[in-house]
Order: structure tokens, then sequence, then C-alpha cells
């Protein structure tokens, strides 16, 4: 698995060095590329950095590389320049910042490195999504809200014509859905029956979301969007994206379940 996920993120880095929107066009629409690419490699050398002091697990590095590579590739590569032009391509892009590299670097626990790389002033950054994730039905909302809201056609629109949205519609569906699986996956007991909830809703309406985009009979984003091209990106987002959100809600009934057996086998 390991050495998949780091072919990934040679093919990732690969496709980034092809990726059209930091290189073509005015500064003015060249600019949140260039501030998303900054973050990103910023983030990753502050791994880097705190990985020499504090030696992530082998396993949990090839998470993070993977998924650091990833996102260069969903937001900067050519699968950023298709996603302007395709709903389906869209989708994927979405689906892949939220059910795939989301939970990638959540399961890499990157925040020992970061710290170590940060020091204490940059505490406020890791402090409030730690108790926020308190909260898993909480944060399943804010990320239902904000799947909901940027597949609203004027919003929608709104992140295909201006790339100043865009970067923001990107930058909402990593931070709420990371926040969303940092709630479910690292559930403490007490809170593992919500954290399946949640995921079990999350499931339900990302569902009808795609089941809406399947079965409309007009396009929902005016004539800039073709009607069999958003039947397959409600199909994308219903199938695969249920796939990931049903073992995940899997995976954490099992935990919750040998957690019920070994309280019980102490009574």
């Amino acid at each position: 698995m390991i050495r998949a996920l780091l072919v990934a993120a040679l093919a990732g880095a690969s496709a980034l060095a092809h990726a059209h929107s930091l290189l073509d066009g005015a500064l003015a629409q060249r600019l949140p590329a260039l501030l998303t690419a900054l973050l990103l490699v910023a983030a990753w050398l502050a791994y880097l950095a705190g990985g020499r002091r504090i030696a992530p697990r082998a396993g949990r590095a090839g998470l993070f590389h993977a998924a650091v590579a990833l996102a260069l590739f969903a937001v900067l590569g050519p699968l950023d320049d298709w996603a302007k032009t395709g709903a389906a391509m869209h989708m994927v892009q979405h689906m892949l910042l939220m059910a795939i590299i989301a939970p990638l670097w959540v399961l890499a626990r990157p925040l020992p490195q970061w710290r170590a790389a940060l020091g204490d002033r940059a505490r406020w950054l890791w402090l409030w999504p730690l108790n926020a994730a308190q909260w898993p039905l909480t944060l399943a909302a804010v990320h239902g809200a904000t799947i909901w809201f940027w597949h609203a056609p004027r919003p929608y629109m709104l992140a295909v014509d201006n790339p100043w949205w865009h970067a923001l519609e990107h930058a909402c569906f990593l931070l709420s859905a990371g926040l969303f699986w940092w709630a479910v996956l690292h559930a403490r007991p007490p809170n593992r029956a919500r954290a399946m909830l949640a995921l079990l809703i999350t499931l339900m309406h990302t569902g009808l979301l795609g089941a809406l985009l399947t079965f409309s009979r007009s396009p929902l984003y005016g004539d800039a969007t073709d009607l069999g091209d958003q039947q397959l990106a409600g199909l994308i987002m219903w199938v695969p994206g249920g796939l990931i959100y049903l073992a995940a809600a899997a995976y954490s009934s099992h935990v919750w379940l040998q957690h019920l057996l070994r309280r019980s086998a102490r009574v």
C-alpha cells in the first residue's frame, strides 16, 4: 500500500511540472495558484524539518508525502485545467480533496512534526482543531454544509470562472474535510458511536447530491455544463465517493465494537 502511495506521490510531483495554471496567463490569474503552491510546499518543508527532530513512522511519512503530492496534482496539475471545462473532472478534483487527500493527511498524524518545526508560537494552528474534533456530528454538519454550498449553481460557477473563488473552494473543502476526518478516524471511545453516525450521515447526503446530479433532466449549471458530463459527475460522487465513506463507517463500527467487547470482558 505504501509503495502504491509513493508511486502516486511521484506521479503528482511529475504532473506538477506541467501545471499550466502556474505558468500561463496574467499574474493576477496565476497568483491564487502560486499562493496555493507556496502554502503546500511550506507545509511539506515544515514536516521535513520537524521530522529531523521527531522521526515519523515510515508508514505515516509515506501517507503524508503522498497526500501533499496528490494535493499539488489536484489543484495545480492538469486536472485543475480539465476541471474548469468539465463537471466530471471538477467532481474528481473535489473527491480527491475531500475523500482521499484529507483522510490521508489525518492518518499520517503530522502534528508532532509540525509542532517540532514551528514551536509553541504556532500552537493556535492545531489547538482549536483538536478541541473541535471532540464533536464529530457538528463537524459532519459543517462539512456537509460546505459540500452543498459549493455545489449550488451560483457558487459552483463562481469557482469555475474566478481563480480566487476556486482557491477558496479548495481551502474550504480541505479544511472542513480535514476536521471531519480527524473527528471520525481519531475519535475517542466515548465519541465512536457519534463518529460512525457522522460517517453514515455524510454517506447519505453526499449520495443524495450525487443522485440529484445524476438523475437531473437538465443541466443544473446552465449552458456551461453538458447533461451527460453532469450525470457522470453525480455518479463519481455517488458511487466511488460513497464506497469510501461506507468503508470508513465499517472501520469505525469495527473499532467501536471491539471497544465494547473489551469493556464487557473486563466487567
